[in-house]
């Protein structure tokens, strides 16, 4: 079962930037799409930010221009760069395979735009 540890979440006055980090065991990035996904609290978990196999990417309409998923295969990580981030940003964020496929979700990593 492959295991998603999310790391780089913290707090940031609107406005901020955060770079968020996932890794996971096996070589899971280098055989499936991946995204990021975000739950805030009352609310349902949604994709944010998705890249193919082939380094195409996609974004919620939400976060499309202040947001930037990378992968680096090599090193079986995922990334998340996050710019002028917005009270409406603050959740908790997760990395998985796009779609999850039933794959276990990992603790995820808050993040918090506030002033």
């Amino acid at each position: 079962q492959v295991q998603f540890v999310e790391s780089g979440g913290g707090v940031v006055q609107p406005g901020g930037s955060l770079r968020l980090s996932c890794a996971a065991s096996g070589s899971i990035f280098s055989r499936y799409d991946m995204g990021w996904y975000r739950q805030a609290p009352g609310k349902q978990r949604e994709l944010v930010a998705a890249i193919i196999l082939g380094g195409s990417t996609n974004y919620a309409e939400s976060v499309k221009g202040r947001f930037t998923i990378s992968r680096d295969n090599a090193k079986n990580t995922v990334s998340l760069e996050m710019s002028s981030l917005k009270p409406e940003d603050t959740a908790v964020y997760y990395c998985n395979s796009a779609p999850p496929m039933g794959r276990s979700w990992g603790q995820g990593t808050q993040v918090t735009a506030s002033s």
